[in-house]
């Protein structure tokens, strides 16, 4: 009888349907191997009709959902819908990390100009560079001639700070005005809770009452 191959040569057995889904599951973020595993059997033993949904769902949106030609966010169209609108101030280009950031700078209602989406940050570390961020498109779109100030809308960690200093330098060699989002006290936020970075900067920026 010929001796099994336990060496480490020997063939993997290929992955079950469920353990399968349980590896595909732990791509989100956030999601260890229990986890996913718990999620792989609820959606087997409790709704398989969510599961094909999610199924389509996620194959819809491979397929068809891309990068908008503008502004670098998701659409499912040549252009996305903001820069489709008559509506919106094409002399104000902001700029932001990702499509989740723009979407929360829309919900403040505070704004009504374009985006540019970098699909993420200069991190040296990760070896992300300017190339991986879309840098040459965002430079050709800011030097179009209508936009007339930028702000940097990039999160306040080290990557996205030197993420907008790079930016800014480039930007304002090419005579582009270049604003940055202020840092500050929360609105409701009481100084006891605040920390102590955030509240050397709110004194920093402090600006007249009157």
């Amino acid at each position: 009888m010929p001796a099994r191959d336990t060496g480490p040569r020997a063939r993997a057995e290929p992955l079950s349907g469920l353990d399968e889904l349980a590896a595909a599951l732990r791509a989100l973020p956030g999601v260890g191997p229990k986890a996913a595993q718990r999620m792989a059997l609820h959606l087997l033993q409790h709704d398989r009709p969510g599961a094909m949904r999610l199924s389509v769902a996620l194959a819809r949106a491979t397929d068809s959902v891309h990068h908008c030609e503008r502004c670098n966010t998701f659409t499912e169209d040549t252009l996305c819908t903001l820069c489709r609108s008559t509506k919106r101030d094409e002399a104000l280009l902001c700029i932001v990390e990702t499509p989740a950031d723009l979407l929360m700078v829309e919900q403040t209602h505070a704004y009504d100009g374009l985006y540019f989406v970098l699909m993420g940050r200069l991190s040296p570390l990760d070896g992300i560079g300017p190339r991986d961020i879309a840098l040459d498109r965002l430079l050709k779109r800011a030097t179009d001639g209508r936009v007339r100030e930028v702000v940097l809308a990039t999160n306040f960690t080290h990557e996205g700070e030197a993420t907008a200093h790079y930016i800014g330098e480039l930007l304002a060699n090419r005579g582009i005005r270049v604003s940055r989002l202020a840092r500050g006290v929360p609105v409701g936020g009481e100084l006891e809770y605040v920390d102590a970075g955030t509240l050397a900067q709110a004194l920093r920026e402090r600006r007249p009452v009157a």
